[in-house]
């Protein structure tokens, strides 16, 4: 993937609430450098109630360069550079499908102080592009039970409750 894919533009609009413009966040791949502002999203969001360390995050992060499509990108500030948002994405070649591949976003967050201003909307625009660019036939994701306002957002984008989602824990 070229560094243009994986960037989008930051752009201005008329926030829906009439408070004058605001200004998108640029959404791009991720870097080593972001990784302990995504792993305090984590934390503050509740995906997770405790994180890797840095040093166990880095290697991690270097092993996303050894699958062919797997990236993690972040939702940065365009007014200072902060990451307010992040989510993983995996794109899968398959054998079923007729050999068409799938991706699914894992690790959606955004800053709880920013949520409810769009930037979700933006990284599931800026994930389900990324699918279509790969010629994915699906973009998938899966939310904890208890999460019914990120079901209600989800549906709200298109996503439908398909089949059933099964965990065992290991």
């Amino acid at each position: 993937m070229s560094a243009a894919q994986g960037r989008s533009q930051a752009s201005s609009h008329r926030s829906p609430q009439g408070g004058g413009t605001s200004i998108h966040p640029l959404i791009r791949q991720a870097t080593e450098a972001d990784l302990d502002h995504v792993l305090t999203l984590y934390l503050q969001s509740g995906l997770d109630s405790r994180v890797l360390e840095p040093a166990q995050a880095r290697a991690l992060f270097r092993r996303f360069a050894e699958y062919p499509s797997y990236r993690l990108f972040v939702a940065c500030d365009a007014q200072g550079g902060a990451v307010v948002g992040s989510y993983a994405l995996l794109v899968m070649h398959n054998l079923a499908h007729n050999g068409t591949p799938s991706a699914i976003a894992e690790d959606v967050v955004v800053a709880p102080e920013r949520q409810g201003q769009g930037i979700g909307r933006l990284l599931m625009a800026h994930a389900l592009q990324q699918a279509r660019d790969a010629g994915c036939y699906k973009l998938a994701l899966s939310s904890n039970a208890k999460r019914q306002a990120a079901h209600a957002f989800y549906e709200s984008l298109g996503f439908q409750r398909h089949g059933f989602s099964f965990v065992v824990e290991i």
